[in-house]
């Protein structure tokens, strides 16, 4: 927790656009519940002007934020100081102050954990995972699989030297492959993590090779029913949506800044998927 709250902290989430984010939706909904002062906004922040906007956070009087896309490695940047998860990931989605410090941190690998530990009993068992797209986010999940004692990781990616270089970052125990090299590999995972956005209209992948005990998880939420999802569910396997890990993932920021420590419920998780089945 920060060292020292304002009576009516302000906290953000910023990115560029941000307009969909329901990060508010989340924070807002915790500080009515908790009756406490303070706000969560959203800020739109231009690549352009994202340095100058975290070097300002302290003379402008917000006690902290949330970070999204595109601006986690320039936070990274201007953080004085990184936490283990932001270091071991190379990017930073929240912001809080010590002594006067800009300290930046992680969550996504908290959330991550945190989504299966509720909701897919067992992931930690996993002996072997393989994990669909080499981007940011599956920097987030390679950290938390690993931070779970998961003794291998296989890395795949449409450009395989990207899954390699993902691979090479975080040691012996992962490797990169490439997006035609997946199939093979299905029949030894028992841990099946997928990151890549979902098109419309993609068809459900070919799970026929993976194990009848794998389990299985999409840390994408909109479409909540992803296709990986629905191939997983097809052959009746466990599985475990991504809408978790984004209330999870806001946890600790909410704790750093307001002194509170929520709680993630069905309630909430309710109230998100109304919003986003709203037209």
């Amino acid at each position: 927790m920060s060292e020292r709250l304002a009576e009516s902290p302000r906290a953000f989430v910023c990115g560029w656009p941000i307009h969909h984010s329901r990060s508010p939706l989340i924070h807002g909904t915790w500080l009515r519940e908790m009756g406490l002062g303070g706000t969560y906004e959203r800020v739109a922040v231009e690549p352009e002007r994202a340095n100058l906007f975290f070097r300002e956070l302290a003379v402008r009087g917000w006690a902290g934020g949330n970070v999204t896309i595109p601006h986690k490695e320039a936070a990274f940047a201007a953080a004085d100081r990184c936490d283990g998860a932001a270091e071991a990931i190379g990017a930073v989605n929240t912001l809080w102050f010590e002594g006067g410090r800009l300290i930046g941190g992680n969550t996504d690998a908290y959330g991550f954990s945190a989504n299966l530990d509720e909701r897919l009993a067992g992931w930690r068992d996993a002996t072997h995972a393989l994990v669909l797209g080499a981007g940011g986010a599956a920097r987030g999940v390679v950290h938390a699989l690993l931070d779970a004692g998961i003794g291998r990781v296989t890395v795949s990616n449409r450009t395989p030297r990207r899954a390699e270089a993902l691979a090479d970052s975080f040691g012996e125990r992962v490797r990169g492959i490439g997006q035609e090299a997946e199939g093979a590999v299905l029949s030894a995972a028992d841990l099946l993590v997928n990151t890549r956005p979902a098109a419309p209209d993609e068809a459900n992948p070919d799970l026929s090779a993976l194990p009848d005990g794998a389990l299985v998880t999409d840390i994408v939420y909109v479409p909540l029913e992803t296709p990986v999802l629905r191939a997983a569910r097809a052959r009746g396997l466990r599985c475990a949506d991504g809408l978790g890990m984004l209330l999870h993932q806001a946890v600790p920021g909410f704790e750093r800044w307001f002194g509170r420590r929520p709680v993630v419920t069905e309630a909430l998780r309710d109230l998100v998927l109304a919003d986003i089945a709203r037209p």
